[in-house]
């Protein structure tokens, strides 16, 4: 069997219809997760899918594996990864945000299982905007030259943009509330086996 170079990409409607045999598999951070994702949709980060891909590889020989994030860039990174490893997966169009756009049901943990989190690009918002008004503020207040902590932010937009990267959110997704526990992830790993 050849495998596809580009995973085979669902429409909401078509996951939705189809959500009860997928084998959903979250690619964004466990605060992300944890802020809502689909019906049954496992966590597994995508710095964590090489350490997974024994049980994915297992999981997408029992059944179609669907990899979902916020927007649909970090699923496709995830799909071509797998896809380099032999493993045929789909990916969710416009991710969980055209899901919810759509009026379908994010599940969402219970407040005693989980912290409240906010999502990765809210954060690189928050961070943004934070470090652009620092060095505008510094530049006035203390030296010019402090302005450039402002434009390089500027510049890391826009080539975050032309890129569909995003380099602040790999460096966000590194802080401790955005990591996975490691016995969260081996109870996910072991729900995965199960499937």
């Amino acid at each position: 069997m050849t495998i596809p170079s580009t995973p085979v990409s669902l429409a909401t409607e078509q996951a939705r219809s189809r959500l009860d045999e997928l084998i959903v598999i979250d690619v964004r951070t466990p605060g992300e997760y944890a802020s809502g994702h689909l019906p049954g949709a496992l966590n597994i980060p995508l710095d964590r899918i090489r350490q997974a891909l024994p049980e994915i590889r297992n999981a997408a020989a029992r059944g179609e594996v669907l990899v979902v994030c916020a927007s649909g860039a970090r699923s496709q990174k995830a799909c071509a990864l797998l896809a380099g490893q032999g493993v045929h997966t789909a990916t969710l169009n416009g991710g969980t945000g055209a899901w919810a756009a759509a009026g379908h049901e994010l599940h969402r943990p219970a407040a005693c299982e989980t912290r409240a989190s906010w999502n990765m690009e809210r954060q690189v918002r928050l961070t943004a905007g934070a470090l652009v008004l620092l060095g505008l503020v510094l530049g006035l207040l203390v030296h010019p030259a402090f302005q450039i902590l402002s434009a390089g932010v500027a510049g890391g937009l826009v080539f975050s943009a032309l890129t569909n990267t995003c380099g602040m959110a790999v460096l966000l997704a590194k802080l401790p509330h955005n990591r996975p526990r490691p016995a969260r992830l081996d109870a996910t790993l072991e729900a995965l086996r199960n499937r």
